[in-house]
């Protein structure tokens, strides 16, 4: 069997810019908590626009490629068929692609939309209600998985139909940048790619860890601490490595498809003894304004009143799938072989997207239900425990509370451990120069990215870093992206064409 050869410097580019990162952020916390503020504040309030009109971009793009004459296009040879069962390719994408963050968000977003609502609203009113599920369904809607599509699509084309053996995004914009992409630019472009997915992997860490000690917290009634928080985070980093070494067949699609069926079952559970009239009503109320006013929300950004709500949540959220976005076309393109363009980008949408709106529609209506009822007082334990604290509370309302947190804290920690395994994969994959169809990335290349995406969430729980340090990292990681997901559209259009002129395709 061939051996796979290390892309050298990319690798050790990636691992500098990594410890030139948390370095500063462990021995100078104050200092560097104070220029991420101010970094945060003017990339989301000078350049937000960027990150909202990519976002127009990419639905309007992918929604193209799909209805296009490209759409037919299968991903491989025309006898191939597809190389995992739907069930199984939908599982991978979505525990890939969301990770445990549907299931802390899937409580409490709505909370954050209730007390400060969008589009002037009342705080508190049944208005700041309704928008709010509407809204969080439409941040992990079409456009979430329009971002996750786009670069999977050219990415699958190069691999499985020209037959080229790379797996790095850099290849799929030679199209317009031509032969740089051997050279230094395509390192470069490699290197942004990983430094992106590091920092998105610190905020989906950073976010879980706590909720997860929450949860043990409230089982076994040991205090939450920052020991407690490294070993969750050990345990997780332990687990994806488990699977990252396993490889995609026996690791990843494994562990996927048992997280689907756990999940499944915890959120029929919590729905059948929670309010379901009340949860099926809210749910058809936030399609309903999510449907009619896409366009809107997809556009606002308040310039007027300067709420800032566009800019610390849809930019934010818009930042952190761009940052996730080179990452899972990878993972989607390894996993798609034997289906057709139309297929890959239809039901990635539309599997993701039902996906994330069935955890919002159970878990954030039950916890709106026990709000606006009086019968717990999410919003007041948000605000003064945070909301770790309060995910376990509204988990813990339903009967048999502690058996079902403890099962929702099993649910994260897989979440955690696909996501990351992918994460670990793709990393590996940007790394070796050539990997062919049968391969898979090195194994102690995957074992190392998969430790080495616990280092920044690890120095972040060490210095107690906010919210804000771990959207500022999605916020800024993501902004070249922004750049190299037009060029990488640019680009697909481009090499379609030509390959079309050129006989390659016969449509």
């Amino acid at each position: 069997m061939q051996k796979l050869k290390i892309d050298k410097p990319t690798f050790y580019s990636a691992l500098a810019i990594l410890l030139v990162i948390t370095i500063p952020l462990i021995l100078f916390p104050d200092s560097a908590g104070g220029v991420i503020g101010k970094l945060f504040s003017f990339m989301t309030g000078e350049l937000g626009f960027l990150y909202i009109w990519v976002g127009i971009g990419a639905v309007v793009f992918v929604l193209w490629l799909a209805t296009s004459k490209y759409g037919k296009i299968k991903l491989g040879d025309l006898d191939d068929k597809p190389q995992f069962k739907t069930f199984s390719w939908a599982a991978m994408l979505f525990c890939a692609g969301v990770g445990s963050g549907v299931m802390y968000w899937g409580v409490i977003e709505w909370a954050y939309y209730y007390q400060s609502p969008p589009l002037g609203l009342p705080a508190l009113s049944w208005q700041a209600a309704e928008w709010g599920g509407a809204y969080a369904i439409f941040h992990w809607g079409i456009t979430a998985w329009s971002f996750y599509v786009l670069p999977a699509i050219p990415i699958a084309y190069i691999y499985h139909v020209k037959k080229k053996p790379v797996l790095k995004v850099s290849e799929v914009c030679r199209g317009v940048l031509g032969d740089k992409v051997d050279g230094p630019l395509g390192t470069v472009i490699d290197v942004l790619i990983m430094f992106g997915l590091l920092g998105a992997a610190g905020t989906t860490l950073g976010l879980a860890t706590p909720m997860i000690s929450a949860g043990i917290t409230k089982i076994s009634g040991i205090p939450e601490s920052f020991t407690m928080n490294i070993l969750v985070l050990l345990a997780v980093v332990g687990l994806f490595s488990l699977s990252a070494y396993s490889g995609l067949q026996k690791g990843i699609k494994r562990l996927s498809d048992v997280n689907v069926y756990l999940v499944l079952g915890l959120l029929g559970f919590i729905f059948v003894t929670g309010n379901p009239s009340f949860t099926i009503k809210m749910a058809t109320s936030s399609f309903g304004i999510m449907v009619q006013n896409f366009v809107r929300m997809s556009t606002w950004m308040d310039p007027v009143l300067g709420s800032h709500f566009p800019e610390w949540w849809t930019v934010f959220y818009w930042a952190w799938w761009l940052v996730y976005a080179p990452f899972m076309g990878l993972f989607i393109a390894k996993i798609s072989k034997g289906r057709s363009i139309r297929n890959v980008i239809m039901g990635t949408i539309l599997y993701g997207t039902l996906g994330c709106a069935l955890f919002f529609i159970v878990l954030g209506n039950h916890a709106l239900h026990l709000e606006i009822n009086n019968i717990l007082p999410v919003t007041t334990i948000l605000q003064e425990h945070g909301a770790p604290y309060a995910i376990i509370e509204v988990i813990n309302s339903v009967p048999f509370g502690k058996f079902v947190v403890g099962l929702f804290c099993v649910g994260a920690i897989v979440f955690l451990a696909t996501t990351f395994d992918s994460a670990s994969y793709a990393l590996a994959a940007l790394t070796t120069k050539e990997i062919r169809e049968d391969q898979d990335p090195a194994r102690w290349n995957r074992l190392f990215w998969a430790f080495a995406l616990a280092v920044l969430p690890m120095s972040l729980i060490l210095i107690k870093g906010p919210l804000s340090i771990l959207q500022t990292a999605s916020v800024l990681a993501a902004l070249p992206l922004v750049f190299i997901l037009v060029i990488i559209a640019i680009s697909t259009i481009k090499v379609l064409k030509k390959d079309e002129r050129d006989g390659i395709l016969k449509l």
